[in-house]
């Protein structure tokens, strides 16, 4: 004989904890949270977190997606020091690469118009 399932049994008791529901964020709640936060001096950014109760994990995803839903256009306001300087860096990089490669060209130009001379000359010779 099989022991009943205690979870089905008349005599057992109810659970006492709801089940928890997750909470649901309107965009426009999203949207001016993240503006806070991204405004919020260096030192309070924490502040606008807890009194919130959200994680900085849920501020990076809902950026994601308003970056997504905005065309990957970013906006000014969550532009951050870091990518300014990042970005201005491989500007740097770009820019010497850019003049490299241009003296490069410059030197096999003048080389080939020597060779066409060149060219030229033994033709006439022989």
């Amino acid at each position: 004989m099989t022991s009943p399932n205690p979870t089905t049994t008349p005599d057992s008791p109810a659970d006492p904890a709801p089940k928890p529901t997750r909470r649901t964020f309107t965009t426009e709640y999203r949207n001016n949270t993240l503006d806070e936060y991204n405004n919020a001096p260096h030192g309070e950014k924490s502040a606008v977190l807890r009194r919130e109760g959200l994680y900085q994990s849920q501020l990076r995803e809902w950026t994601q997606a308003r970056t997504a839903a905005a065309g990957k256009s970013q906006p000014k306001s969550a532009s951050s020091p870091d990518n300014d300087i990042a970005t201005r860096k491989e500007m740097a990089r770009l820019t010497r690469e850019n003049a490299r490669l241009a003296k490069q060209l410059t030197r096999t130009e003048a080389a080939l118009e020597i060779m066409g001379k060149l060219h030229v000359l033994l033709e006439s010779i022989s």
